[in-house]
This record gives structure tokens, sequence and C-alpha cells, in this order.
């Protein structure tokens, strides 16, 4: 009897913090994946047939062939990506209500404060034509308060949510990895420091970061399993 393949889920992503998240965790759990690149400099996020599986117009989105009972599953939101496939997977997102609890609370954080924060502070610091000090000065001055939080729960537990490698540390790594660019000195942060060091020495994040599609790639032309 030959062995049952499991069909690869389709990754639609760009290299973005929170592409990387998905692209990170589907390295994680080992799930067998193909990559489809959205050009979102090209505006690729805009095109029907991606707003035909994505409604948001954004990336990541997947889309898993073996999804609950067996059918079709789409699923986007990063954060949610992450939780539907530390389920599928059974890793990273623990059993126990009061722990999963505990990573809820940081996704959240990370959804609602730590990236939307980074985000601007990314986009007045690099992106904007016109550099205005006070939205530079706010933002940036918001991200310092955000880092330090993070650091006084990373003074207290080995990661995020807790002493285990979680989810949440998943979806926080990819925005804390920037630091510079969001005008930080990691020197004022040693424990965001040292948990870096940790998270990017693990095979399965530095293959998560290193998935780099071609910017003129077609889709489907990329694949992991």
């Amino acid at each position: 009897m030959s062995a049952v393949t499991t069909p690869p889920i389709d990754l639609y992503y760009w290299t973005t913090p929170n592409g990387w998240k998905a692209s990170i965790m589907l390295e994680e759990c080992g799930l067998p994946y193909r990559m489809i690149p959205i050009n979102i400099g090209k505006g690729a996020q805009t095109a029907p047939e991606f707003l035909a599986v994505a409604p948001l117009g954004k990336i990541p989105v997947i889309v898993d062939p073996d999804g609950p009972g067996g059918a079709p599953i789409t699923v986007f939101e990063s954060n949610a990506i992450l939780q539907y496939l530390a389920r599928k997977a059974g890793s990273f997102y623990p059993a126990e209500e009061r722990a999963r609890i505990a990573v809820d609370i940081w996704l959240y954080w990370q959804a609602a404060n730590f990236g939307p924060t980074l985000g601007q502070t990314h986009h007045f610091r690099i992106y904007a034509s016109d550099k205005i000090p006070y939205a530079i000065d706010r933002f940036t001055a918001a991200t310092t308060k955000l880092y330090a939080t993070l650091d006084a729960q990373l003074g207290r537990h080995a990661h995020v949510a807790g002493e285990d490698y979680t989810i949440a540390d998943i979806a926080i790594l990819p925005w804390a990895k920037m630091w510079e660019r969001q005008g930080q000195d990691i020197a004022e942060f040693p424990n965001v420091g040292a948990w870096l060091d940790r998270m990017k020495a693990r095979p399965a994040v530095q293959r998560g970061f290193r998935l780099k599609p071609d910017a003129e790639e077609a889709p489907s032309a990329a694949s992991r399993g």
C-alpha cells in the first residue's frame, strides 16, 4: 500500500514581517507548502485573482486543501494563521488553558500594539516622502515603550508567553528583528537582544526568513514540501 501524501498548503506570501510569521510557522511545523509570491511592491495584492482568495487584499494567506473535516479552508490574518497551523500540527500552542491564555494575550498585544506601532514607525522613518519630525518622534517613542514592555517580560521568562517557545514568539520575532529601522538601540533592551539571538539560531526560523521569491516569479513557481 502506498503512503498517503499530504497535499501542500498554498502560502500567498511576500517578504514582510507578517509574511515571515507564516513562513517560519510552516517551517517549524514541518508542513508541506507551496509558496505563491504576491509582489505587493507591484500591486499584486489588488489583482482580482488574489482578491478572490484574500478579500482584504493583504498577505499572508494560506489555503489548506486538507482543512477541518478534510475540506479546503482559507485562512487570512497572520496571527489567525499561526493559531490554525499550531492546532493542525499540535505544536507551539499549549493545551493547558492558563498557558494558552498567556499565549493569546501576547498574540493580541502584538496585533493591537507592537505590529501597528512599529509599522507606523517604519512608514514615517523610512517610506514617507515627507519626513515629519512630530510623527517620527511620536512613533519612535511609542516603539521604545513597547520594547521596554517586551524586555521586562523577557526578563521574567525565557520566552514571550512563558518558559516555552510558542506562536507568541513567532508573532513578535519578525517585527523585533528590525529594531534598527525603528530607531532603537537594542543594547537598551538586553533581554530582547538575547531572545533575538536565540530565536534567530533556530534552523526553521532561518529557513523561514530565507524564503525570498524572485520579484518576477510567476505564481506557483516555488515550493517546499
